[in-house]
């Protein structure tokens, strides 16, 4: 499963210290962007984070809007690429299971703090920035493949009814998952979380054979 995304900007070639350069930015950005919101982060924010100059951060980034583009790139690869190695195999009740799991877990781990980065993201752009909320919806929809691809292999083998709609099927996944951990984040708990995965796994079940 690939974890990039297709953003509206094109990377200039870089020497190895400017992709250096470029990639602390970036990841500066989106620290702060997480923790304050892209409305509460201010390029000289980012400047001071990165301990970059103001000419070196204009340098790799015309305006804020392109460095937000690279921001959302930047989380899609992270949260993607953190479930990588469970989103290639959801081809079983008992890998859907490990997965809610491990998505129930980091945010144990995170102390409930801060929600989806890119969900967080969508919250704040989608109605404001169309090239963002494209970004977005590129990212949520390789997500949601990525489940999909597992459901549509059980179906294959015939372990799922054939009627089963694995795309739907994978779109109330993503979505339960996304309102499950925006209730993590208000009520810092998980039980939001467990309900919503557990109720869609539940109806996923129902489509067994």
């Amino acid at each position: 499963m690939k974890t990039t995304t297709t953003t509206t900007q094109s990377e200039p070639k870089l020497t190895k210290k400017g992709r250096e350069t470029r990639s602390r930015i970036i990841a500066a950005a989106a620290k702060l962007m997480f923790e304050r919101g892209v409305a509460g982060t201010s390029v000289e924010d980012v400047q001071k984070e990165a301990k970059v100059s103001s000419s070196q951060l204009y340098h790799y980034f015309k305006e804020k809007r392109d460095l937000v583009l690279a921001v959302i790139l930047y989380q899609s690869e992270q949260v993607l690429g953190s479930q990588e190695p469970l989103l290639s195999h959801l081809d079983s009740m008992e890998a859907l299971q490990t997965w809610r799991d491990a998505v129930i877990q980091s945010q144990v781990e995170r102390q409930y703090q801060g929600g989806c980065p890119i969900g967080s993201l969508a919250s704040e752009l989608a109605d404001m920035e169309p090239a963002a909320r494209a970004a977005l919806a590129t990212c949520f929809l390789q997500w949601e493949q990525s489940i999909s691809q597992g459901l549509r292999a059980m179906r294959d083998r015939g372990e799922m009814r054939a009627d089963a709609d694995p795309d739907q099927l994978a779109l109330a996944l993503l979505t339960a998952l996304q309102g499950g951990l925006l209730m993590t984040q208000v009520r810092k708990d998980i039980k939001a979380l467990e309900a919503v995965l557990d109720a869609i796994l539940e109806h996923i079940r129902t489509h067994l054979v």
